[in-house]
């Protein structure tokens, strides 16, 4: 477990700042209108003070969740077209039923800020690619226009609620622009990264259907331009229900025969028209990492992610109209559609398409700087590659607008979090969440009135009733248990799509502890009220009946120099056996041998315990990731063990094949 070495907080919210957030303004508004603990203005005082008063607003958040809900709804003054008849009148799970009766449309309440005419010409979102050094602006009266324009051609091209629209986009505002005109016109949307090859793709869009194709012709990563064209006209080929097929030409090329330009669908100047649907109407799907069968399809409500995402823009990152927001991501990551979320909250979105290491590491770094982000969103896999890297961009570069750096993908260790004040900012605030695209947001993770502990995530997040959890049902306070939510959240999935029974949605979650969100994850819940992640726990490592998750291994082994990144695995073995190798790319010009392995053995030893000692250490040229960027660990699990690798993962949903034959072969040697 990831301790951290002083109880001493690494950093706290200056009294004054803290006092000013909308998180203290909205506690004291719900105290007086929904009957919400009753807390001072200014949060002065003790860390302890400030953690009791956070815990009272979190348990009332979790214990009367209509009243919460309702809250939420009232303060950030969500306009129903036609009023709930209640807040929730079903709290079971799976089943929650969130204001019955109720319509509404996300992307009118994504564009109520272009409603103003003094912001009209402010901008909404600043975009970024590899080869621009300047950003540039998307109004918020063109972002208005635009949408208004591809919806009102969704429509004529005979797009109706509840169809499905695919895009096949980076991370531009085009795909933006998408999305909303799509969720205007209360069809579906749903996106993969144009990386992504073909098979991947189809395995995710032809469950769906769609009727519309919205892609770009190629992308710039990496210093070099990729044509996807061959790949769209496969997706063309082998999706039949396609009727449209919008050409976005990223790179320069004509519009294919048969397809539609982009710049002819967004060219008129008309309002948009919002069509009014029911709060639990499906507004997107996102895709689990599917490593073995098909991705998981997500299905999550347009009513549900607006005031889920509301929340955690509004409440827990603390954004506002003048905030800048940019998180790197992908399309295809859920990171992506909570970036969207900025624009709930009048935020200013950065959005940048291209690879965080080109020309250097420090990238992205660099676009912060460029764009001015006030909160800024990375992975802990990139804080350690600028940490290993000897990165000092607090020192090269302009951060100063930044406020807050937030971090999710896997848990980011103690050493992220130092070198995050060593060489980024001292007085930042370090918001480390945890959640998952099953729910598009976070369970754990910032709150701006609180101080910020080494190696732990802040607290669970409002309305998220979170527990560690043993074997038999039992929360555990300072011990590793399994991460389990206890009570409804509006973003839960509204379904699998094609999941007709709801019986694979009931399996992935709520198969181990009847009516309660089992989200796979270790975690320990402090008595402080803050939070560790350790690792997924259907991959856990279980040594002589100790649990122990792989991410503490990780964190270890991946300090060290001459290591670029790790897996450990644990094997049960037929005859009643523990194989725990631990595999690990080397970086350039570093070698395993005898001296190395037996730092990487006496670091585990000294720094977690002697069961955390691998029993072999094998250097690999490479490790599989899922094509959002996480490593791959069950699948492995099961190679080793000796399932076929057509068995043991959905090859399209892997990085790269060979890494993954590697262990397969691994495992045919050892069993002959």
């Amino acid at each position: 477990m990831s301790t951290p070495s002083q109880d001493q907080p690494l950093w706290r919210p200056d009294p004054a700042r803290a006092a000013a957030t909308q998180i203290v303004a909205f506690q004291a508004w719900a105290a007086d209108h929904h009957g919400a603990p009753a807390a001072p203005l200014a949060p002065t005082g003790t860390d302890e003070v400030a953690a009791a008063r956070y815990a009272a607003l979190h348990a009332w958040s979790t214990e009367d969740l209509p009243r919460f809900w309702g809250a939420v709804t009232d303060w950030f003054d969500v306009r129903f077209s036609t009023p709930a008849e209640a807040v929730l009148t079903d709290a079971s799970m799976p089943g929650a039923r969130w204001f019955p009766g109720a319509r509404l449309n996300y992307a009118a309440e994504a564009l109520r800020r272009s409603e103003q005419a003094s912001d009209r010409g402010k901008p909404a979102i600043l975009h970024l690619d590899e080869t621009t050094e300047r950003p540039t602006e998307l109004s918020w009266g063109e972002l208005r226009r635009q949408v208004g324009s591809l919806s009102a051609a969704l429509r004529d091209q005979g797009v109706h609620p509840g169809d499905r629209v695919a895009g096949y986009l980076p991370n531009i505002p085009q795909a933006v622009v998408a999305l909303l005109a799509t969720a205007a016109v209360g069809a579906v949307w749903t996106s993969c990264a144009p990386d992504f090859g073909a098979r991947s793709v189809l395995d995710r869009f032809q469950q769906l259907e769609p009727v519309a194709l919205i892609t770009v012709d190629g992308y710039h990563y990496g210093g070099k331009d990729h044509d996807r064209r061959e790949v769209v006209a496969e997706l063309r080929r082998e999706l039949p229900s396609l009727r449209t097929v919008v050409h976005v030409p990223l790179l320069g090329t004509e519009a294919p025969e048969g397809t539609l330009p982009w710049s002819a669908l967004t060219a008129a100047d008309v309002e948009p028209v919002f069509e009014p649907v029911p709060f639990d109407h499906p507004l997107w799907v996102l895709y689990s990492s599917g490593t073995t069968g098909l991705p998981k399809a997500i299905v999550q409500s347009q009513g549900g992610i607006l005031v889920e995402h509301l929340k955690q823009a509004g409440l827990h990152l603390d954004l506002g109209p003048d905030d800048r927001f940019f998180w790197y991501t992908s399309t295809g990551w859920m990171m992506w559609n909570f970036l969207v979320a900025g624009l709930l909250v009048g935020s200013t979105i950065v959005t940048y398409d291209g690879s965080p290491g080109h020309p250097g590491t420090g990238a992205l770094w660099s676009v912060a700087a460029r764009t001015r982000a006030t909160v800024l969103g990375t992975s802990a896999a990139y804080v350690i590659a600028s940490r290993k890297a000897d990165l000092h961009p607090g020192r090269d570069l302009d951060l100063s607008a930044v406020r807050c750096l937030g971090t999710t993908g896997s848990p980011l260790p103690p050493d992220g979090f130092r070198w995050i004040y060593d060489e980024v900012k001292q007085d930042v605030w370090l918001a480390s969440v945890s959640g998952g695209t099953d729910v598009c947001s976070c369970f754990v993770g910032g709150v701006p009135t609180l101080p910020v502990y080494l190696g732990e995530i802040q607290a669970p997040c409002l309305g998220s009733a979170v527990e560690a959890w043993d074997v038999n049902g039992h929360p555990l306070t300072d011990q590793v248990g399994e991460l389990v939510v206890t009570a409804p959240l509006p973003s839960m999935p509204i379904g699998f799509w094609g999941d007709k029974d709801g019986s694979r949605y009931h399996d992935s979650y709520f198969d181990t502890y009847p009516g309660i969100w089992r989200h796979g994850d270790w975690t320990t819940v402090t008595s402080r009220g803050t939070v560790v992640i350790h690792g997924r726990s259907d991959s856990t490592l279980n040594r002589q009946g100790v649990r122990m998750g792989s991410a503490d291994i990780y964190e270890v082994v991946e300090r060290l120099p001459e290591i670029t990144e790790s897996l450990v695995i644990g094997l049960e073995e037929a005859e009643g056996g523990y194989w725990m190798p631990l595999f690990v790319v080397l970086a350039p010009g570093a070698t395993l041998d005898e001296e190395l392995t037996g730092r990487i053995r006496s670091s585990l030893r000294t720094e977690l315990s002697p069961r955390h000692v691998p029993d072999e250490v094998i250097a690999v040229t490479g490790l599989p990731h899922t094509l959002t960027g996480k490593r791959i660990e069950v699948p492995v699990k099961r190679l080793l063990g000796g399932t076929p690798l057509e068995q043991a993962v959905n090859p399209g949903s892997v990085d790269n094949l060979d890494h993954l034959r590697f262990f397969e072969q691994l495992g045919r040697d050892r069993r002959s």
